[in-house]
């Protein structure tokens, strides 16, 4: 197939580790990277979004770009759309779905915005061959994308299906669990190597560890699931099965230790199970515990890394959580303790190791009484938070400020 105009989606603040992963994955293959809001574009062929999709763990979705123009009214997204050659994307007989976002749009109503597009593929169908394709909210043969800026419209058709968040192996999760892609975020923005120790503490449902451990064994987080593009007209079977069968060829033993904790046992037995689906039972060591009491997993320094519970979640995250009494007044106080507890804690017992914390709190550092040596804007969906870089040394906060990072 020719060369596409791709736009790969991701989370804030992820934009310059996606486009490394890009070239990483595409190698040549892939040509005028760049990053743009909420994503990176690239120019590519059809062999280079099945491997995107395949590989990338930090993309939300691979979408391919059919048009961009200027536009005014909904009858111009109307005509925008029903330029678009759609038939050699999916048939009649397909059914199809319109999903519309929007920055600065001057239009009044998207829901008519989006039913204008969605004319407008059906009545191309039905011009060109009497049959109009039905309307499919669920589970749609195509997915249609577009997007609304102050005075252009773009087009674009999904390849992904389902975002890819979903890998396919968690099936147990607790409240509020981080997402695959931004845990493969976090584990991007460390710098992590898969050469050294990582280690969750607060591990959930072990989706930190469980990532990381796939980048351990060279796991394509792709390979349990299907997408969307097997469904699409340019779909090559043939080629995407040899894809596959050298993604599970690349397949190796860890080259690092993983390691995750958590104080609910329940949630222990939910990391385990996901990890048996994801294929690196073997490769993660899921232990029940207090973050404020287990040590350190290995003699050799590493990484910590996690999403600390807070909030109403702190409650759930060990001894220092534990109620006194008047929850909401009590919350801000709960959170300091425990944070200042941990960091107390991890000077006195991981010196050595360099600690990675998500959290949507500006203050974090002052209450874990720690001198943050980076923090890094990243997005949880709607929330902002920070991932906050904390190097461990023995010995009192004021010390450790003084050494700096």
């Amino acid at each position: 197939m020719k060369d596409l105009n791709l736009f790969l989606s991701c989370a804030g603040g992820v934009e310059a580790y996606l486009a490394d992963e890009v070239a990483r994955i595409c190698g040549e293959g892939a040509r005028d990277v760049r990053t743009a809001r909420g994503g990176v574009q690239l120019t590519a062929t059809w062999a280079e979004v099945m491997k995107l999709n395949l590989h990338s763990r930090l993309a939300q979705r691979v979408l391919v770009q059919l048009a961009h123009q200027p536009y005014r009214t909904e009858q111009d997204l109307y005509e925008a759309a029903g330029a678009v050659a759609w038939e050699q994307w999916f048939g009649a007989r397909d059914s199809f779905k319109v999903e519309l976002t929007a920055h600065a749009s001057p239009l009044k109503s998207l829901n008519f915005a989006t039913l204008r597009i969605k004319d407008a593929v059906a009545d191309r169908f039905r011009e060109r061959g009497g049959v109009r394709p039905d309307v499919d909210t669920q589970r749609p043969v195509a997915r249609i994308f577009a997007h609304l800026g102050a005075e252009s419209v773009t087009l674009y058709i999904d390849t992904s299906g389902e975002p890819l968040f979903k890998r396919g192996w968690r099936e147990d999760k607790g409240e509020a669990p981080l997402k695959e892609t931004l845990a493969a975020a976090m584990i991007a923005a460390s710098g992590w190597d898969a050469t050294v120790p990582l280690y969750d503490p607060c591990c959930g449902s072990g989706t930190i560890a469980i990532e990381a451990a796939q980048v351990a064994c060279n796991i394509a987080p792709g390979l349990l699931r299907r997408f969307g593009f097997e469904r699409l007209k340019p779909h090559a079977a043939a080629d995407w099965n040899a894809l596959k069968g050298e993604a599970l060829a690349a397949r190796r033993a860890p080259t690092a230790p993983v390691f995750g904790s958590d104080v609910a046992f329940r949630m222990v037995d939910f990391a385990q199970r996901n990890a048996e689906r994801a294929g690196v039972a073997h490769a993660v060591q899921l232990r029940g515990g207090d973050a404020l009491q287990r040590m350190p997993p290995t003699e050799t320094p590493g990484i910590l890394l996690l999403n600390p519970p807070y909030g109403e979640r702190i409650e759930a995250a060990g001894i220092a959580g534990r109620g006194r009494g008047g929850r909401e007044q009590a919350q801000m106080e709960q959170a300091g303790d425990f944070f200042s507890q941990l960091a107390t804690h991890w000077k006195r017992h991981f010196p050595g190791w360099t600690a990675w914390v998500l959290s949507p709190d500006a203050k974090l550092p002052g209450r874990m009484r720690l001198k943050e040596s980076r923090r890094i804007p990243m997005w949880n969906g709607p929330i902002e938070c920070r991932l906050f870089r904390f190097d461990m040394v023995a010995g009192s906060a004021r010390k450790t400020d003084a050494a700096g990072p």
